[in-house]
């Protein structure tokens, strides 16, 4: 995410470094609001979630798949997916 500094209203880039968050070209007020709740994983964390079979791409996919029972197609025949329309 990109935002605007609240002390000078400059664009605000992320910053590559071991303090995560914006800052600021202009004036270097560093803000970290984008990151929302500030609970960063760390790498061995983010490892350990790799490993997890609960995260393999067929249990993933498994959650989207149809289960028995569902069906796709609405009441008077607008198949719209089981999600509805974007429009």
């Amino acid at each position: 995410m990109r935002c605007s500094c609240k002390e000078c209203g400059t664009y605000m880039v992320q910053a590559d470094s071991d303090l995560l968050g914006c800052v600021c070209p202009d004036c270097g007020y560093r803000c970290r609001d984008c990151l929302g709740t500030d609970t960063v994983v760390s790498r061995e964390n983010l490892g350990r979630l790799a490993a997890d079979p609960r995260f393999s791409p067929d249990a993933l996919a498994a959650n989207f798949a149809p289960r028995e029972g569902e069906d796709d197609e609405e009441p008077g025949g607008t198949d719209r997916g089981k999600w509805g329309s974007w429009t």
